[in-house]
Formats: structure tokens, C-alpha cells, sequence
């Protein structure tokens, strides 16, 4: 069973509706009159983004992207790659990157780099969780769910090798899990 590899439960499902549920309130009003594109930085912010967007009350449309630095590892490569792009076009429109988890920043500070190229009216960045203590590159989230410690999380999309996604919570991995 999956929930025998986590070692603590961080945020339930009950918590994670509470956070999201406030953060659409906080984009709604931001963005009133706005040409709102929520981009989803796949595959960790899916389900985050699939509440958030129910969570946002005024009209927006969607997009998503896939980049990876990771591979299958716990920590960065440092070599950010575009694996799926955009299909739209982001000239004049409000973009806000919606992320699962801002760690060492190197992956998205290269995507915003990336997006700012593409002439938008503007960009903003949503992270469902903020771990500041291992950021690398000087970056700010504009919309922050919840600062988590410096421990290897899983649920509500994160992952570890691919699996953990589908627990409707998140929560400490057991080190013995991904050590060794």
C-alpha cells in the first residue's frame, strides 16, 4: 500500500480543498477584466491546476506544457528541457504559470525566461507548495499555497519515480523509499 511509504501526513485533502479554494478567490479578483491563460507545468501540477481552475470564477482558458530537470532522480540536473509545448499563442495575454512545487527555482526561472520571450502582457507564477530553503536561483512566487520543509513530499501530484501522484494528500516519503 502506498500510504505505508509515507512517513507524515504534511496537508490532507480536506486542507489542500481549503488552500486552493482560497487561492482561486485571491487570482479571480487579480485577474477581473483580464485575458487570463492558467498554464499548467505538467505532469506534477495537474491536479492542483484541474482544482485550481474550478476555483477561479471568471472566464480563462488553459494550457499546458511539459518540461523535465530532473529525470528520475530527487534533485536537479540543472538541464532544463522543453518537452511539450504550448498550442497557443501567448502575444498580449495574462499568463500565470501554475506549478506543483518551487524548489530550486532552476526550472522555472528557465520556463518564465522562456515565456517572457513570447510577448504576453504579463506573467505571473502560482506554486501550490514553497520550499525556500532550496532554491538556487532568485525567484518569487506571486501565489503561494503553503511553505513545506526540505523533505522529499509525494500526493496530490508530486511524485517519486512516477508513482504517489494519485494520493488525494501530500506527505513525507519515508527516506528508505528513495535511498539506496
Amino acid at each position: 500500500m502506498m500510504k505505508d511509504d509515507i512517513a507524515e501526513v504534511l496537508f490532507t485533502q480536506e486542507q489542500l480543498a481549503e488552500i486552493v479554494k482560497e487561492m482561486g478567490k485571491r487570482i479571480s479578483k487579480d485577474y477581473e477584466g483580464k485575458n487570463l491563460v492558467m498554464i499548467s507545468v505538467l505532469k506534477g501540477s495537474l491536479i492542483f491546476m484541474a482544482d485550481l481552475m474550478r476555483a477561479v470564477t471568471i472566464p480563462c482558458s488553459i494550457d499546458f506544457l511539459s518540461v523535465s530537470s530532473y529525470g528520475s532522480g530527487t534533485t536537479t540536473t540543472g538541464e532544463v528541457r522543453i518537452l511539450k509545448d504550448l498550442d497557443t499563442s501567448l502575444e498580449g495575454k495574462d499568463l500565470l504559470v501554475v506549478e506543483d512545487i518551487l524548489d530550486s527555482g532552476v526550472t522555472l526561472s528557465f520556463l518564465l525566461k522562456n515565456l517572457s520571450a513570447r510577448h504576453p502582457e504579463s506573467i505571473r507564477l502560482c506554486t501550490l507548495l514553497d520550499k525556500p530553503e532550496r532554491r538556487r536561483v532568485a525567484i518569487t512566487p506571486d501565489y503561494v499555497g503553503a511553505q513545506v520543509p526540505d523533505k522529499f513530499i509525494v500526493g496530490y501530484g508530486l511524485d517519486y519515480a512516477e508513482k504517489y501522484r494519485n494520493l488525494p494528500y501530500i506527505g513525507v516519503l519515508k527516506p528508505e523509499i528513495y535511498a539506496g
